[in-house]
């Protein structure tokens, strides 16, 4: 990553080209994310009472009582029962899956720098959704259906963001030598980064990072290399997943981008044939009116 400037989320959005217009099949097309945008690589097997149900392999002696990718997608689906539109709901089922995963390894803990990453990541997807209510009760739904805190996630995300506002280059790598509820947390991950055994590296872990930094308004790249080594974090990997997630926001913007222009297209089309309709009626009653007169 030449410059951590260049993922500033405005200046994805606004240096996407527009494509030409396609059919909606295309646009469904171009949310097949999975090999690209996956978290982590977790071994997952079919279940044998079903084709559509997963079982996830955890190094845990409770394996077997560990919730599915099924359960989970039920969980979420019978929390919010109204349709989503699948330009939203394509992408949303991916994440879940992937969290899914995240969620029930045996290294995985909570953390506000994760929490941060999926907020910052499902703002992204949703802006622009026709709802603000339903946005916020999708968010509750999603959160609840891996058994976590919608709450703690957005207060947590919340309070890194007004801290990172309130920071510069200098402060937000030097946590360590500071005593604060924020500094403390970061501490702790850095300690159990350290270890490896209870701390799981994700991207949402990175877009939470690169959000501290463009918050802060800091554009040295030598800065997210310094908080990597900081937060033992390996400096590669969070490069490389801050890339797929460049992507993940250009092809999100394009096919929201088309999904527009095909819904106003067939609005287009729809209030023409409307208008043709509307012409043969009166044209058929003057017809039918001349022809009495006679």
């Amino acid at each position: 990553m030449a410059a951590v400037t260049s993922l500033s989320f405005s200046a994805i959005a606004q240096s996407t080209e527009r494509k030409s217009c396609v059919s909606s099949c295309r646009v469904i097309d171009t949310f097949r994310f999975r090999s690209n945008f996956s978290f982590d690589s977790v071994n997952v097997r079919s279940s044998k009472s079903s084709t559509s149900r997963f079982v996830v392999h955890c190094m845990s002696s409770s394996a077997s009582d560990l919730p599915t990718v099924a359960d989970t997608k039920m969980n979420f689906l019978t929390a919010y029962k109204r349709p989503i539109p699948t330009v939203y709901n394509t992408v949303l089922q991916e994440l879940i899956v992937q969290q899914h995963l995240i969620k029930y390894k045996k290294s995985y803990q909570y953390d506000p720098i994760f929490a941060l990453g999926f907020v910052t990541v499902y703002d992204q997807l949703m802006e622009g959704y026709p709802s603000d209510e339903d946005r916020d009760a999708i968010f509750k739904a999603y959160i609840e259906a891996l058994k976590e805190d919608p709450a703690q996630y957005r207060a947590d995300a919340q309070k890194l963001e007004e801290w990172a506002r309130t920071q510069n280059a200098s402060t937000l790598v030097d946590f360590s030598s500071k005593d604060g509820e924020v500094e403390n947390i970061f501490k702790d991950i850095a300690q159990r980064a350290g270890t490896k055994d209870s701390f799981c590296y994700s991207r949402l872990f990175a877009v939470g990072l690169f959000r501290l930094l463009e918050l802060a308004n800091v554009t040295d790249p030598t800065i997210l290399e310094k908080l990597c080594a900081a937060l033992n974090v390996n400096k590669k990997s969070v490069d490389r997943d801050l890339d797929v997630y460049r992507n993940l926001l250009s092809k999100l913007v394009q096919a929201k981008e088309l999904l527009k222009e095909y819904v106003e297209r067939e609005k287009k089309k729809r209030g023409e044939r409307e208008t043709q309709k509307a012409n043969e009626t009166v044209s058929k009653c003057l017809g039918d009116y001349q022809y009495a007169g006679r």
